[in-house]
């Protein structure tokens, strides 16, 4: 009698268990990382497109700020997260590609510790000159310009390693030209210099600049695209400078979970984003924002990451940037 109650007990517990562990997926909120302060590019996005996903997927998507170490502090966070599909990062081009060669450790494999979801956006990128600070009308006025005075003309950026720095480094290697870089703490400020004159030049997206570029107070020397972009009408690409056929230098992002993840969690995830970045609303006001909403497959993600690798760590190498 009393084997049978303990049976009986046993298999009451099971049954009382089991709507627990049958919940769908997601069954509490989700945490999404971002690696950048609060106010910039990417919290905007996550913030925009969270929001959206958190009606599609029935939980909460709280946004986090982890800001620090080149994006490495909030990476390594969801790197090492339990692979439950509660913990994600939107990360970028520094995160999945360039640090990889600028650190001489990290603390997480941008290949093996992640399980990509889809790319979410690349940013317009214009390298933009203060007319009244440097007389120049083109890219190849600029590249005369400093082939005449090796290292005399600044060109400021936000912060070593930053995409717009690496866009600096990787046009002054396809243009054999040598300019005098000058780090910021973010982008604000240097933008703030080059509209002083402090700084004559600088690579940013379009989205700080464009308010700039409407005034006239700054001008648009060319796009880091292949081609011309419908934002900047009449601005033409760097590419399109002597010697400088496909030039491109992208800030991009995309969205990961940690590696384990299982992969109907992961195909959850990009079912939603990809319904949420759709959205005509949020579209509109990524696009209004100068962003380029993007999708992918896991397979195209980590492909693209790869290809992004090889050709940073290609421009790193020989411009001889090492950080601890």
């Amino acid at each position: 009698m009393l084997s049978f109650m303990r049976a009986a007990l046993s298999a009451a517990l099971i049954l009382l268990a089991l709507p627990a562990f049958a919940q769908p997926y997601p069954n509490r909120p989700i945490h999404l990382i971002v690696p950048y302060p609060a106010g910039g590019g990417t919290d905007f996005f996550a913030r925009l497109v969270g929001q959206k996903m958190s009606e599609l997927i029935g939980q909460p998507i709280v946004v986090e700020n982890k800001p620090g170490a080149a994006t490495n502090l909030g990476a390594d966070f969801v790197a090492k997260a339990q692979p439950d599909g509660y913990t994600i990062l939107l990360g970028d081009v520094a995160t999945f590609a360039a640090n990889q060669s600028l650190y001489k450790k990290l603390p997480f494999d941008p290949d093996k510790d992640f399980a990509p979801i889809s790319l979410t956006a690349r940013f317009v990128s214009v390298l933009l000159v203060n007319p009244n600070k440097l007389k120049v009308n083109s890219v190849a006025e600029l590249i005369a310009a400093a082939k005449a005075e090796p290292g005399k003309i600044d060109i400021a950026h936000a912060g070593v390693g930053n995409p717009f720095h690496l866009a600096a480094v990787l046009f002054q290697q396809a243009a054999g030209i040598k300019l005098n870089e000058v780090p910021y703490r973010g982008a604000a400020p240097a933008v703030q210099d080059v509209l002083a004159g402090t700084v004559p030049l600088m690579f940013v997206d379009y989205a700080t600049a464009r308010a700039h570029l409407a005034a006239g107070t700054l001008k648009a020397l060319g796009v880091a695209a292949l081609e011309e972009r419908k934002e900047l009408p009449g601005v033409p690409p760097v590419a399109a400078a002597p010697g400088l056929s496909g030039f491109e230098a992208w800030p991009w992002q995309g969205i990961v979970a940690p590696a384990k993840t299982p992969g109907e969690i992961v195909a959850k995830l990009r079912q939603t984003y990809i319904a949420a970045v759709t959205d005509p609303v949020v579209r509109q006001k990524l696009i209004e924002a100068g962003t380029e909403p993007l999708q992918s497959t896991p397979q195209e993600f980590a492909d693209y990451r790869r290809k992004e690798a090889a050709k940073w760590a290609d421009a790193v190498k020989k411009a001889g940037i090492v950080l601890d």
